[in-house]
């Protein structure tokens, strides 16, 4: 998500009288959507205040879910001056037993942002375990500092199971960190990585996300490989919108990711999986799951027949010869 502009765009949209009913994927107005199943249930988690909830039981019909923070985490305030609880772009998964969702918490047009993590034993929310606890800043960028955006977080363990936590936008791309085993904290000593990027920004200042236009890391393991999914270009644009969605692989989970023709994501290459048309003319934030023996890829995109508003898009993906993702576009016709 574009820290300048993205959740002033969205507050209006994320929330109708309908939604609160159930709705098909194609008519919900989402952000940055990530899911996860739990026994016949999926759930879907996105941008929105206090991180919107949806629930279904087959990826099509949607029922919306009370949001994870009925107030904004304590600490948010103190990182981020004048933050309403409106959290972007979450990340959820599942691990020895709990479910750990991390988010993100950011100023407007400047890299004061953090990503905070909470844990739940069960996602039914009838469950008598169902219970949020905050625990707090993971990472955190702070203005003449870091060059880079503490925002859209993505876990994904290695090939010897230890876990790492991608993220970032704009200024100098999307970087990875080694979290420790309790996956609350990063690791020590620190190990950092820069996995994309589009520029080399050693001059931007905190305000100026320069021409980098990349955020949204997704690190989906398959043959043998670690595919980096990122978004490209601008979202939260409406109509504007010219988000597109590209793909590197390596064989760690460091990189480098090299793209279908052997260019680097971080020196600028990566090879692309999605672009918009005139119905949709930006897509992106995309995450990607294996259920049921299928890949889905999961993202939103801006619908020219609904104003530019966002929606949800949940779509297959199948593998070429060469082991790289071909998504279907029929629900993009």
């Amino acid at each position: 998500m574009k820290p300048a502009v993205a959740a002033i765009f969205f507050l209006p949209l994320l929330f109708s009288a309908a939604s609160l009913y159930g709705q098909a994927a194609d008519s919900m107005r989402v952000h940055d959507p990530v899911a996860i199943r739990q026994d016949d249930t999926y759930y879907l988690f996105c941008t929105g205040p206090g991180i919107s909830v949806w629930s279904s039981g087959n990826l099509k019909e949607w029922k919306r879910e009370k949001p994870v923070f009925e107030a904004a985490p304590t600490w948010a305030p103190k990182a981020v001056p004048g933050f309403k609880n409106h959290i972007w772009a979450p990340d959820i998964s599942s691990h020895n037993g709990l479910y750990y969702l991390y988010y993100s918490v950011s100023a407007f047009g400047k890299n004061t942002s953090a990503i905070g993590v909470a844990t739940n034993r069960t996602l039914h929310p009838e469950s008598p375990d169902f219970k949020w606890t905050d625990h707090g800043i993971v990472v955190q960028s702070v203005p003449n500092r870091d060059l880079w955006n503490a925002i859209d977080p993505n876990l994904a363990f290695d090939e010897q199971g230890a876990p790492w936590l991608a993220f970032g936008s704009f200024w100098e791309g999307l970087k990875l960190v080694k979290l420790d085993s309790s996956l609350l904290a990063i690791a020590q000593p620190e190990q950092w990585f820069t996995i994309a990027r589009r520029q080399r920004a050693p001059f931007l200042a905190d305000a100026d996300p320069g021409d980098g236009a990349l955020e949204a890391p997704f690190i989906f393991r398959k043959n043998g490989y670690f595919y980096l999914f990122a978004s490209y270009d601008y979202c939260c644009r409406g109509a504007k919108s010219d988000y597109k969605v590209r793909v590197g692989r390596s064989e760690q989970i460091t990189g480098p990711y090299l793209d279908r023709e052997g260019g680097r994501m971080d020196e600028g290459g990566g090879t692309l999986v999605l672009a918009g048309n005139a119905r949709w003319p930006g897509l992106g934030h995309n995450s990607i799951y294996t259920f049921g023996g299928k890949d889905y890829f999961i993202f939103h995109a801006y619908d020219m027949a609904d104003n530019g508003r966002p929606k949800l898009k949940v779509s297959e993906v199948e593998w070429d010869s060469g082991g790289w993702p071909v998504v279907k576009q029929d629900n993009l016709e």
